[in-house]
């Protein structure tokens, strides 16, 4: 049995899958407290909505089999939920004593260990170089104007499908990085709670070595919203691929040019869609306040980089949409991306947040958050799109993710 009297499911991925040809739902732990995965019915998945702590195990099944419309035995709701208690999911001493040592573990590594070598991308160096040089072969950079703004905007999709993207953004932004003292990377914390802001001390490291951060400045960002929130997730640093698919990049850079790296600071931002829903907004939210202005006064006389590391759209049937992505949808939705470059282009975060709010984030965009904190922090006034892509996101080419390059001045 659990040991609670009123299990309190954890914030976890549902994924639908196929198990001996029945639909079922895997539970995702995005932490991966646990070696093991679980997969239930989805008959019985229905109980997860209702291990929410306030209910005992007999008042879930007593809810679940009136849903359900028939006898539900309380053994088979019971080993269920000590199924979900041996693999961490449920929110009691057991996890967090499990969280508490995988934390500490992640914390006496020297520097953040890349999650997706040899998975996403080659973890030897001359093969990584070579790969990217691939993605950039058909990049005419001779009609490229020199750039050196303070603002960049990549995706953060897997190489195979956003390498070409990739390629063209971080090669044009190669002065204003050589020329960086600091560079803040913005990544889309995909497991964050909402509105949160997530710091770590640990340096990432890459295939090319380790980019070194800045402590004394990532402890003066953790005071401002206070380091017991701005840790509670540290965790979700371990995994997330958002920040780590730019670090890469960027170290890339430095690499090709023959420069050591000079520090950079990694910030997972959660989910606005709360905002969309409260009537609340980003820009009075308390900790994200405190949070620019005190990375604007500790940055202040040095040059800085910012790197928005986001995808744009997600739609299709792969992301629940009952419609496939055909030519007409294709051309609206990038009229709609067309938009919201060009407000990021403007600096103009208000617009930016109120375009995504007037049709309730229907298209998913992926760096909502991240995006929108960055263009805060510049209040810049210009910029140029040097890329654009709609990435197939299923098999049959019916669902698409948008991604887009761009340099900010």
């Amino acid at each position: 049995m659990p040991s609670v009297s009123k299990p309190h499911l954890r914030s976890l991925d549902f994924q639908p899958v196929s198990h001996h040809g029945r639909p079922m739902w895997l539970l995702r732990d995005p932490w991966q407290l646990g070696e093991r995965q679980l997969i239930f019915p989805q008959a019985l998945a229905q109980m997860l909505l209702l291990c929410d702590g306030t209910r005992t195990p007999e008042e879930i099944q007593s809810e679940l089999a009136a849903q359900l419309g028939e006898e539900v035995p309380l053994s088979v709701v019971t080993e269920a939920l000590a199924e979900l208690d041996k693999a961490y999911l449920l929110i009691n001493e057991r996890f967090e004593a499990q969280r508490r040592r995988l934390l500490d573990d992640y914390r006496r590594q020297p520097y953040r260990p890349p999650a997706l070598a040899d998975l996403s991308y080659p973890a030897a160096p001359d093969d990584l170089a070579e790969l990217f040089r691939q993605y950039g072969a058909e990049d005419d950079e001779s009609e490229a104007e020199p750039w050196r703004g303070r603002g960049v905007v990549s995706p953060h999709i897997d190489y195979g499908r956003g390498g070409p993207v990739y390629a063209r953004v971080w090669r044009r932004a190669t002065p204003s990085i050589l020329q960086a003292d600091v560079v803040l990377i913005f990544g889309t914390d995909h497991n964050g709670r909402p509105g949160s802001i997530t710091l770590t001390r640990q340096p990432y490291a890459t295939p090319y070595g380790v980019l070194p951060n800045d402590p004394a400045l990532i402890d003066r960002l953790a005071e401002s919203i206070g380091p017991e929130a701005a840790y509670a997730e540290e965790l979700n640093h371990r995994n997330e691929h958002s920040v780590e698919l730019s670090a890469v990049w960027l170290h890339h850079t430095f690499h090709q040019a023959g420069r050591a790296p000079c520090p950079m600071i990694p910030i997972l931002i959660g989910s606005f869609h709360h905002f969309l829903h409260n009537g609340a907004h980003p820009a009075d939210h308390p900790p994200f306040v405190r949070f620019l202005a005190a990375l604007r006064e500790a940055t202040r006389g040095r040059r800085v980089l910012a790197v928005a590391s986001v995808d744009l759209a997600h739609v299709g049937p792969a992301f629940g949409d009952s419609f496939a992505m055909d030519e007409k949808r294709r051309a609206r939705l990038a009229d709609h991306d067309q938009q919201l470059m060009a407000a990021a282009l403007r600096g103009d975060a208000a617009d930016y947040y109120r375009q995504i709010w007037n049709v309730g984030d229907r298209n998913r965009i992926c760096g909502f958050s991240p995006l929108y904190l960055m263009l805060r922090f510049l209040e810049t006034s210009g910029g140029r799109q040097v890329a654009y892509d709609q990435c197939p996101a299923d098999p049959t080419d019916t669902s698409l993710v948008s991604i887009c390059g761009l340099l900010l001045d």
